[in-house]
Order: C-alpha cells, then structure tokens, then sequence
C-alpha cells in the first residue's frame, strides 16, 4: 500500500477509537464482562471469547497480548498500519475478515477434542513436579488417580485435564517437563474454556489460580484440609471456566483470588473481582504470595532460586496520589476559574482537590453527613478504592485528552443557576470523574519524572554503558 502522511492528530484520534462501539457497528459480536467487553469470534479452533477491550484498550488473555485500537486491526484482521488508520477514521470502509494471528484459516469447522494420548508411566512429570516444582507427592499422586493429570507418550508433558459435571474430559492444557531451554505450555485443540483443571469440596470456598503449578503449590504450601475447599486454575487470567463452576456448584459461596502478584496478577485480580460482583458474587478476598507466586514461595522455602513479587508501580502510585490530597473547602462562585487555572497550569493535585471539595459540596446533605469535610474524605476513599489500573492503558495524550473533555463537561455543567436535586447528584459525580482523570494525570507525571531520574542516573554513573548502545 502507498504511503500516506498521517498528522500526528489523525494517529490519535483512530488510536483512540472505542473499539466496543467500533465492532458492534461493524458487525462484530460482542458480550458485557464487567466494566469490559468480550469479543465473541470463531476460527478452526472453535468458539473464542478470550479478547476483552474497555474504551480504545484491549488484551487477548489466552495470548497476553493487547494495546489500543490500531494494534487491534493489525492484530485481529492482519491490516497494515494505513489501512488500520483508515479503517478507524471512517476514511475506507471494507469487510472486516477475522484472520487469526499467525494461523490462516482454510477450515471454519471446529477442531474436535481429544486428550493426548498418555504414557504407560509417570516418572518424568513426578520427578518434574517434586524435583523442580517442589510440589507435595502425595497431592500430585491424588489428581493421577483422579485421571485429571497424567504424562503424555509423544514429549513426556504434564497434561492438567479440565472434566465438565459429569466427569467427562472437555479441556486439557499441557505443560513441558524439561528443564532446559523455554518451557513449553499449550491447551489442546477443541478445548472447551467453559472447563479447566480443578478439584471440588463440599466447603463454601473456592480458590483461583492462573495456572495449574499455581494451583497444586498453594495446596502443598497450605495442605491442611484441603480437600474439603475446592480450587481452579484457569490457564492464564480468564474467567471463563470460574464463572461456570461457580454456576455449577451452588455452594460455592465465598471466593479466594490467588493470582499472581505482579502487574498482570494483580490486574487480573481486580478485573475478576468485577466480573464476579457483575454476577451478584460478593463474599471476594485476595491472597497474594510473597514472591511472584506461590511455586516461587516453594523455591524459596526450598532454598533455591526464585522470582520476587513485582510491584504494580502505577496503582500504588495512584493509591499513594488520592491519599495525599488536601481538603481545600469549596467556594461554588469560584469553582469554574479554580478549575480553569489548575488545568491551564497542569496543576493537577490542585484540579484534583478542588474538582473533589466540589464534589463533596454537590452531594445531597444526606450524602454528606454532618459536613463537607467528612464527605471529602469518604470521597477521597472511594477514590482509591475504585480505581482499576487494568482499565488504566490509555497513553498520555488519551489520559490527557480524558482529562479536558471533563474540564470542558464540568465547566458547561457549573453554568447552571439552579438545581435540583438529581442535577446536584449529577455535578457531583462529574466532579469526582474529573478527580479521577487529575489524579490520573498527576501519576502519569511522577512516573515520567521517576523515570527521567532514573535515566539521569545511569548516564552520570555508567556513561560507557551508554556509548556502547549506539
């Protein structure tokens, strides 16, 4: 395709696009997951709905892949960069053709499932497991005699089988056994989602996993009683298979999420909690391992090497930003300018506060309690607590963006003379977005600051590091 010269605006502008909106105009299946949406799609493997998109941001969590809305025309139907812009523009207007990345598809007919066959032993993912994985024999023994783990014939891989309510084997993931070169980690073809390697109790509890060695450490780390609790592992950060052994199994009524604690874990936990509250699931905790996850917890113990646990830099610097806001007490006659003067001067802890000392001051006095300071603080809470960093992808300009369309919403808003008390409510809630979409940027600003000296410092202190590079 010949080249065009996009403006920087017009690469903005189609990267921002709501994809949600964008697909269902064109067609496209799409089903609400909490505050995201699950693109339904077939290919020769099956039924898909394992990309999830929430605004102009999207992942593939059987993949771990996502970004924004031209990197999702790339990916999902193979388009080069111009014609991805086009698209999203509303420049060209083509039948959009779902390609599967690196698979082209001759057959649209499913592929039938079929478990590997097994091997007439299972010497070698028993000595993985205990050697490698540290995991507890006797835990493993239980789950081979169950049939939901065996070792393959052709490469010796661990096989986690998931069975529906029945006991039939409806999914199957396999997970390589050598310790040398890249681990090799696949689910069967025709694997239904819907299922996954589990155990089921007769308790209220249900524990949640990524992965299979997730799931079976956590037991040998915590083995008492075990059996009457029930755990899944869900083969990444999907909550397909939870959802419907949630369903199938009515006693379940409390849920302990058990991802890993790193960024994707902990974004996984959060979106999960969401997608479980969406379905009236309320009893929710969250029980992170000390290090990267709970196999690295058993390497530790066994004195061996292991991957710590990675901060999620961006929430806890969100966290850390809400709890530092000032009550500054509302004067609704001065409100507009205070807000026009801190945005024109990306003064965005002062828009911060300002936009939340006004919300508090909107809010119906039976919302407010006994003054607008207790509301501040109740409001400076919610703040924290509802922040969702994996609905946080957006790049600088679209935060930025957000940020003034807000200014702008609340602006026109404040023109009013009178209120009622709907329209009150109203002003409140778009003076706490526009509090959130502050914040937001004020994060954005320590982290690059962060960065920045970060950067600094490897050039004052190791300047041939540097000059190799180039």
């Amino acid at each position: 395709m010949p080249y065009i010269p996009f403006t920087e605006e017009q690469k903005i502008t189609a990267n921002s696009v709501e994809l949600a909106d964008f697909l269902r105009m064109r067609g496209e299946k799409l089903e609400r997951a909490g505050r995201e949406y699950k693109l339904i799609y077939s290919d020769g493997s099956g039924k898909h709905d394992s990309i999830t998109m929430s605004g102009s941001t999207w992942f593939d969590h059987k993949n771990q892949v996502g970004g924004g809305a031209i990197k999702f025309m790339q990916y999902f139907y193979n388009m080069d960069f111009p014609t991805a812009v086009q698209e999203l523009l509303g420049q060209r207007v083509t039948p959009l053709s779902h390609a599967p990345p690196k698979a082209a598809v001759q057959d649209e007919k499913p592929k039938i499932f079929k478990l590997p066959v097994a091997n007439e032993n299972m010497h070698r993912v028993f000595a993985y497991l205990i050697k490698q994985r540290f995991i507890n024999p006797e835990i493993i023994g239980y789950f081979a005699k169950n049939h939901t783990l065996y070792e393959d014939k052709e490469h010796h891989n661990a096989v986690f089988v998931g069975v529906d309510e029945k006991g039939v084997p409806r999914q199957a993931h396999k997970r390589s056994t050598s310790t040398f070169g890249k681990s090799f980690r696949q689910t069967v073809e025709g694997s239904d989602t819907k299922y996954s390697f589990a155990h089921f109790g007769n308790s209220e509890k249900l524990f949640i996993f990524e992965a299979p060695i997730d799931m079976l450490s956590y037991i040998t780390l915590y083995p008492e009683n075990w059996r009457k609790h029930s755990y899944i592992a869900m083969n990444g950060v999907y909550e397909n298979a939870v959802l419907t052994a949630l369903k199938g199994h009515s006693k379940l009524s409390e849920i302990v999420i058990c991802t890993d604690n790193d960024i994707g874990g902990i974004d996984a936990a959060d979106r999960l909690r969401d997608v479980l509250c969406e379905n009236n699931y309320k009893n929710i905790l969250r029980i992170a391992s000390n290090n990267k996850d709970f196999n690295e917890d058993l390497k530790q113990l066994n004195g061996v090497e292991y991957l710590p646990a990675v901060p999620h830099k961006i929430k806890e610097e969100y966290h850390r930003q809400a709890e530092n806001l000032e009550y500054l007490k509302c004067r609704p006659e001065k409100l507009s300018s205070q807000i026009y003067a801190a945005f024109k001067n990306n003064q965005y802890k002062y828009l911060a506060e300002y936009a939340l000392a006004g919300s508090a001051f909107f809010l119906p006095k039976t919302q407010r309690l006994s003054d607008e300071n207790r509301a501040f603080l109740r409001l400076q809470i919610k703040l924290r607590n509802e922040y969702k960093a994996y609905a946080d992808k957006g790049k600088t300009a679209q935060k930025q963006r957000n940020l003034s369309d807000s200014v702008q919403a609340i602006m026109q808003d404040l023109k009013q003379t009178a209120r009622t008390r709907e329209q009150s409510v109203n002003t409140a809630k778009l003076l706490f977005q526009l509090a959130d979409n502050a914040v937001r940027m004020e994060v954005e600003n320590a982290l690059s600051q962060l960065i920045q000296e970060h950067c600094e410092e490897e050039i004052v202190h190791e300047p041939e590091h540097c000059m190799e590079f180039w």
